[in-house]
C-alpha cells in the first residue's frame, strides 16, 4: 500500500510550528503518523501545497499531515475499507460523543457533509477517486470523571468529564487538541484500555498478577504495567503506577509519585515531584516539588521547584520559574475561550484548562496566568511589582527581551524574520 501525505502547513498558535513537527506522545506528529501505518505501507509520497494526487492504480491510503491517529483506529478504519472493497473517507457523526466533546471545538479541518463531519484521511484501493463514501469508525467512548470539585465550580452540564476513546482521530489545529491527543486520547485512553483488558482477558489478568506477586509489588506497580528503559537510576522510595512508559538513562528521586505517564529519554525527575496522566518531554529536568497533572512538557524544557501545571501544554526548550501558578477555571463560571485553527478565540468546550507556552520561552518564577491563555514562541517574561498576573494572550511583540539593553543575546529561533527587522 502506498502512503500519500498532504500537506498542513499553517502554524499552530503560540508554537510557530506545523502539526507535523510538533510532539504527540513524546514523538514528532509526523514520525507518529508512519510508525502506526508502518505494517500496511510499502511506500510513501509526500505532497508538496497544490500538488495532485499520484496517479495510479495501486492501494493507497491519504491523510493530511495534521491528523493524529492511534493503532487501533487505523486498524479498524483499514479494516473496515478493505471490506467495501471501494474509496472511503473518515467520518464522524455529529453527535458522537468522543468526536463532539474534543475533537470539533476549535478545529478547522473537517468538513461538514449533513449530519456528518469528514476527516482528511482516505483509503483507495485501487488509485484516488472523486466519490469515496463516508466510513464512521466507532470511537468506542467511555464517560470517565477526570475532577473532583465542590458543586460551585460544577458547569451547566453536570459533573466534569471526559469521553476517553479506545480508538483515536483528532486533528490538531490547536493547541488545546496538543492536550486532548496527549491526555484524553492518550494516557488516560491507555489507562481506560488497561482497565478494560484486565475485566475481560483472563491470560492478561493473570499475567499481571503473577509478575506482581513474583516481583513483589502491587499490581500498578508490577512490571507488565510499568516499563523501564535501559541505564534508569530509580530511587526505591519512588512511586510508580502503570501504565507509565519510562524512557533510557532516566533518573527519578525519592519521594516522586508517577502515575499513568509518558516518560521521554534522559529525564530528570527530581524528589517529590507530583506526576500524573501527563506526558513528559525527552531531556525535560523537574527539580524538586514541580508538579504536572494533565499537562504536556516537550523535549528539553525545564519546570522549576514549586510549581504545578494542571491540563497545560508547554513548548521545548522552555523554562518555566519556580512558584508559578497555571489556573485553570475561571472564578465565575464562565465559558473559557481559547484559540481556534484560525487563531480566533472560541469557546474550548473545557470547563478547567489550563494554560499553553510556546517553545524556547523563559517564564519568570511567581508569575500568575489565567486559564486558556498562551504565550508565544522567544517570549520572555519576567516577573515585576507591576506585572505578575497574565490575563490576556502574550505574542512575541510583548516580549521583555525587547527592551532589555542585552536582549539581542536572547536567540529568538521561531521568529527570525522579526528579529532581523528590529
Amino acid at each position: 500500500m502506498r502512503r500519500v501525505i498532504l500537506p498542513a502547513p499553517k502554524p499552530i498558535h503560540p508554537f510557530g510550528e506545523p502539526a507535523r513537527d510538533l510532539r504527540v506522545h513524546n514523538k514528532p506528529l509526523w514520525t507518529l503518523q508512519r510508525d502506526v501505518l508502518d505494517k500496511y505501507t510499502t511506500s510513501t509520497s509526500e505532497l508538496p501545497s497544490g500538488a495532485h494526487m499520484p496517479q495510479t492504480r495501486e492501494e493507497m491510503i491519504a491523510y493530511r499531515n495534521n491528523l493524529f491517529f492511534d493503532q487501533g483506529y487505523i486498524d479498524a478504519f483499514i479494516t473496515a475499507a478493505r471490506k467495501h472493497g471501494r474509496a472511503c473517507r473518515a467520518a464522524f457523526s455529529a453527535e458522537a460523543p468522543a468526536f463532539k466533546e474534543h475533537a470539533l471545538p476549535l478545529s478547522t479541518s473537517y468538513t461538514p457533509a449533513g449530519n456528518l463531519y469528514l476527516a482528511d484521511l482516505w483509503y483507495y484501493p485501487r488509485g484516488p477517486v472523486a466519490d469515496a463514501r463516508p466510513l464512521i469508525i466507532d470511537m468506542k467512548p467511555k464517560e470517565v470523571g477526570y475532577y473532583s470539585v465542590p458543586t460551585y465550580m460544577a458547569s451547566d452540564e453536570g459533573d466534569l468529564v471526559f469521553q476517553v476513546p479506545e480508538r483515536s482521530l483528532l486533528a490538531i489545529d490547536s493547541w488545546v487538541h496538543i492536550f486532548i491527543a496527549d491526555v484524553v486520547f492518550g494516557v488516560f485512553s491507555s489507562g481506560v484500555k488497561v482497565e478494560k483488558k484486565l475485566k475481560e482477558d483472563l491470560k492478561f489478568k493473570v499475567k499481571v498478577l503473577g509478575k506482581a506477586l513474583f516481583e513483589g509489588r502491587q499490581v500498578l506497580e508490577c512490571s507488565e504495567l510499568v516499563q523501564i528503559g535501559e541505564n534508569c537510576v530509580i530511587d526505591p522510595q519512588a512511586v510508580i503506577h502503570g501504565p507509565t512508559i519510562i524512557g533510557n538513562n532516566v533518573t527519578i528521586g525519592a519521594g516522586a509519585v508517577v502515575e499513568n505517564c509518558i516518560i521521554g529519554n534522559n529525564v530528570n525527575i527530581s524528589q517529590d515531584v507530583q506526576l500524573m496522566l501527563s506526558v513528559v518531554g525527552d531531556g525535560t529536568f523537574l527539580p524538586f516539588k514541580a508538579a504536572l497533572f494533565m499537562t504536556t512538557i516537550m523535549d528539553n524544557s525545564m519546570v522549576a521547584q514549586n510549581t504545578c501545571l494542571q491540563m497545560c501544554v508547554i513548548g521545548k526548550n522552555t523554562f518555566i520559574g519556580a512558584g508559578s501558578t497555571f489556573t485553570d477555571y475561571n472564578l465565575i463560571p464562565a465559558p473559557i475561550r481559547a484559540m481556534d485553527g484560525n487563531n480566533e478565540l472560541k469557546d474550548a468546550n473545557r470547563p478547567v484548562i489550563g494554560g499553553c507556552v510556546g517553545h524556547n520561552c523563559r517564564i519568570g518564577s511567581g508569575m500568575i496566568i489565567y486559564p486558556a491563555r498562551t504565550i508565544e514562541s522567544d517570549v520572555i517574561l519576567a516577573a515585576t511589582k507591576n506585572r505578575r498576573v497574565i490575563d490576556r494572550n502574550i505574542s512575541f511583540e510583548d516580549s521583555d527581551h525587547h527592551g532589555l539593553r542585552l536582549g539581542k543575546k536572547h536567540v529568538t529561533k521561531y521568529h527570525q524574520e522579526e528579529e532581523e527587522s528590529w
